[in-house]
C-alpha cells in the first residue's frame, strides 16, 4: 500500500505479463512450453503437502487434508497449482497478470469439473484476506515491487495462516542452467528469466519479515541426472520456504 496515497502499489510488469499470456495456449501440454512447470511441480506439491501436514495437523494418509479451507494461489498461471489444490480440498482463488492465463486457467477447470474462482489483475487491488494456505510459486522474481508484494501476499493470509514460498536463487550455478542452459536447449521459453531479479534466500528471508511474517527453514529444489528434480538441502538452483505470521 502507498501511504501517501492509501491505493495498493502495482507490481504487475507489464512485459512479463505478456510474455507468461503468450504461452497460455500450450500450458497444460506436459510437453510444451511449460514442460518444466509440469516437471518442477510434483516436487513442490510433496513440499506443500508435507507442510499443510505440519501446519494443519492434517493426517498424512487424508485425500482432502485442506477441506473447509480456503487456499490461494497468487501468480497461478493456467492454474497447474489451483487445480492440485482444489482436488485437496480447498476453496481455491487463482490470481495472475495475464487475461490469457485466466482463460486458459478458467477453461481447463471447467472441464476437470473443479469449482475454481479466477481472477485476473493486481493482487493488492483484489482485496483478498484470510486465506488459511496462501501460494505464491516462482513468480516474486517477475514483479517490480518484491517488497510490496510480499506485503500483499501477506495481507492475504489469515493470522493462523500457512504461505509457501518457491525462487530461483542468485547464484553462478542458476545463471548457467536455469537461464543459460534451459534457454539454450529449448527447456524454457527465451525470455523468461532475467537472472539479475532472482531473489537469494536471505534476500526472500528480509522481505517475508518486512511483511511481518516469519519464515522457516527453505529446502532445496535441486537437478540430478539419477534422480531428476527433488528436493534436497542444496539451495543453490531453486528453493521452497513456509512462512507464518509473526
Amino acid at each position: 500500500m502507498d501511504n501517501a496515497t492509501g491505493r495498493a502499489t502495482e507490481t504487475i510488469d507489464p512485459r512479463e505479463a505478456a510474455h507468461f499470456g503468450a504461452l497460455a495456449a500450450d500450458w497444460w501440454d506436459p510437453d510444451g512450453s511449460s514442460a518444466m512447470l509440469h516437471k518442477l511441480n510434483p516436487v513442490r506439491l510433496a513440499f506443500i503437502r508435507a507442510a499443510i501436514d505440519s501446519h494443519f495437523g492434517s493426517d498424512s494418509r487424508a485425500l482432502r487434508p485442506l477441506s473447509g479451507k480456503r487456499a490461494l494461489d497468487a501468480g497461478c498461471g493456467a492454474g497447474l497449482l489451483c487445480e492440485p489444490l482444489a482436488r485437496l480440498g480447498a476453496q481455491v482463488t487463482g490470481v495472475d497478470a495475464a487475461p490469457e492465463n485466466i482463460a486458459a486457467a478458467k477453461g481447463h477447470a471447467d472441464a476437470m469439473g473443479l469449482p475454481i474462482d479466477y481472477r485476473q489483475g493486481e493482487l493488492g487491488m483484489l482485496g483478498l484476506s484470510g486465506f488459511d494456505l496462501v501460494c505464491s510459486l516462482e513468480v516474486i522474481e517477475h514483479v517490480t515491487d518484491k517488497a510490496a508484494f510480499m506485503r500483499n501476499l501477506s495481507d492475504a493470509l489469515a493470522f493462523d495462516g500457512l504461505m509457501i514460498l518457491s525462487c530461483p536463487n542468485r547464484t553462478p550455478a542458476s545463471r548457467l542452467l536455469l537461464v543459460e542452459a534451459a534457454e539454450r536447449l529449448g527447456k524454457v521459453p527465451r525470455g523468461t528469466h532475467d537472472w539479475s531479479q532472482f531473489v537469494t534466500p536471505e534476500e526472500l528471508a528480509e522481505l517475508v519479515a518486512g511483511a511481518g511474517l516469519v519464515p522457516g527453514a527453505p529446502k532445496g529444489i535441486s537437478w540430478s541426472p539419477t534422480q531428476g528434480l527433488h528436493l534436497s538441502d542444496d539451495l543453490s538452483l531453486n528453493y521452497i520456504v513456509t512462512a507464518r505470521k509473526a
